[in-house]
């Protein structure tokens, strides 16, 4: 009886995961398109790929779905002041920014202070900035976070961006 049920379950999971899947991808694509003018403008005045741009910010934001992108236009996951507690008496520790556009600004200054910048301004070569931005403590879970963010890059066929 419980193997029938589980099964029963795992199949309903497979049958939902098969009918979201197109739905995240046209959020996923939706995302890229509305922020791809932004992104391409900012890669080409710093010399970082737009899919570096672009995964990043799609990883971190839930492509402009999570609470920090929609809260506090934090598509980026940084940290720092916001004023939320203030206004709607909630906490976060997650840097508020008056636009997305500011957000990705912030972004792109950010990286351009970490001493591997230099090195790796105009090389376009994506998995190599994902590596130098995990090693460099992006995140806290490094590994993790570089294979989402590359997966993204590669799913949404951004490597040659």
């Amino acid at each position: 009886m419980f193997l029938h049920n589980n099964l029963h379950i795992k199949q309903w999971i497979l049958a939902f995961c098969i009918v979201l899947a197109p739905i995240f991808s046209i959020g996923q694509n939706a995302y890229i398109k509305r922020y791809q003018p932004l992104a391409d403008s900012l890669a080409l005045v710093a010399g970082i790929p737009v899919s570096v741009i672009l995964g990043v910010a799609g990883l971190e934001s839930g492509f402009g779905t999570s609470r920090n992108a929609k809260l506090l236009c934090n598509h980026f996951g940084v940290k720092g002041k916001n004023k939320l507690w203030k206004t709607k008496r909630k906490r976060s520790s997650y840097k508020q920014y008056p636009s997305v556009k500011a957000s990705y600004i912030d972004f792109v200054r950010i990286i351009k202070n970490k001493t591997f910048y230099s090195t790796l301004k105009g090389n376009m070569d994506y998995t190599v900035w994902i590596a130098a931005i995990s090693k460099a403590g992006y995140s806290e879970k490094p590994t993790i976070w570089a294979s989402r963010v590359s997966g993204i890059i590669i799913k949404n066929k951004l490597e040659t961006q």
